[in-house]
């Protein structure tokens, strides 16, 4: 007889929230992808969800809003408890700094199987140099059977400041999917977009949270050096910034003071990301730290050249002058003059594009970061009673 739904063990994904973001991004592929018949989910955000949740394509996957205040919230350990107890979970698996402590309650309510994932570096703390958090993860790396880094920067953090023993831990980079993010030979803007459409024009662009270490800032800034420093582009090549958060009003400012707001577009937070991805011609992350950025991946993915910022798991995606160009963190000269080398070469932006197509396809498939993760979650030897 065929075995019920309900006997596939039940894992219990805990995030901060569930939002436009790479580690979100990344769970959402996880579970749309993974076969119904190995293991039922549910998602317990944090600070609650977005309308992001409604990419999440399995009816059967609740999410869970653990309603957290901010700072010290220890009454949401008691909720998070109880939570536990009353879906009868399974598997707890917890993502990056702001999840680990909750690895606590699931040992106290009895879960056995633990798993965590780090999947970039926490807004204070860009380089993992912090004490304190270093200490946070290694007290509670007994509570934890699997570490999961996405990059190799993460995995060296995980054994050589956190002290985690290498048999712990399994890497497992993220994958894209390439039904979704794929190359279009006739480009075309997003039907509200301001900007005018130009076969001559080239459109440069990012995707991501406009905060903190993502540093959109100091695109705007290249942008700008490179406006001022070439004329003739002005009219012919358009910035493009999707996304909200602090910075957003920042970049606004910033273009409006330098009379170059009309040249680009800051459209918010979006849901049509892929469609505006394949109206670019030139994809640019300038974040100050990452893990392995799900919008590196979906640009390459896209078969667009790709200049990123030379931290974390960048220079495990983009090859130095094989599928894109890397630069210094927060050094917007570096960055314009990158943004340059490409504007000034279409027949090596051409080829980069070919490349980092072709390199997503080889390497980073949704499918092989399934069957990684299920792969993980079976070795933990969960016997159902």
């Amino acid at each position: 007889m065929a075995k019920s739904v309900q006997q596939f063990p039940l894992i219990a994904h805990v995030i901060y929230r569930l939002g436009i973001g790479g580690l979100e991004n990344g769970l959402i592929n996880l579970i749309n992808n993974m076969p119904v018949d190995k293991y039922r989910h549910i998602i317990i955000c944090l600070k609650g969800s977005t309308q992001f949740r409604e990419r999440l394509k399995r009816k059967d996957v609740q999410i869970i809003d653990l309603q957290k205040k901010d700072g010290q919230d220890w009454r949401s350990f008691i909720r998070f408890y109880r939570i536990l107890k009353q879906y009868k979970i399974d598997i707890i698996h917890t993502r990056n700094l702001a999840a680990i402590e909750y690895q606590v309650p699931a040992f106290l309510a009895g879960v056995k199987y633990r798993v965590h994932s780090e999947h970039g570096w926490d807004t204070f703390d860009p380089e993992g140099n912090n004490k304190k958090y270093q200490y946070l993860r290694r007290l509670l790396s007994p509570l934890i059977k699997v570490f999961i880094p996405l990059s190799l920067h993460l995995q060296d953090y995980l054994v050589e400041k956190v002290k985690i023993p290498k048999y712990k831990i399994q890497r497992i980079c993220n994958g894209v999917d390439i039904t979704k993010f794929y190359p279009e030979k006739v480009k075309q803007l997003a039907s509200d977009c301001p900007l005018p459409f130009d076969k001559k024009g080239i459109y440069i662009g990012t995707v991501g949270r406009m905060h903190g270490v993502k540093d959109q800032i100091t695109l705007v800034t290249a942008f700008i050096m490179l406006m001022q420093a070439h004329q003739e582009f002005i009219g012919q090549v358009y910035l493009i910034l999707v996304g909200d958060g602090p910075l957003r009003q920042e970049a606004i400012d910033l273009l409006e003071k330098h009379q170059l707001l009309q040249y680009a577009w800051l459209p918010g937070e979006r849901e049509d990301i892929a469609d505006i991805m394949r109206a670019l011609d030139i994809f640019v992350l300038p974040s100050q730290a990452e893990g392995i950025s799900n919008t590196i991946l979906e640009a390459m993915a896209t078969g667009l050249p790709v200049i990123a910022t030379a931290v974390g798991g960048n220079p495990e995606l983009v090859k130095q002058e094989t599928t894109g160009l890397l630069v210094p963190p927060s050094e917007p000269e570096a960055m314009a003059q990158a943004i340059l080398s490409l504007l000034i070469d279409k027949e090596k932006r051409q080829q980069l594009s070919e490349n980092s197509h072709q390199r997503v396809i080889d390497n980073f498939s949704i499918q092989a970061m399934v069957t990684k993760y299920t792969r993980v979650y079976d070795s933990l030897g969960f016997k159902r009673k």
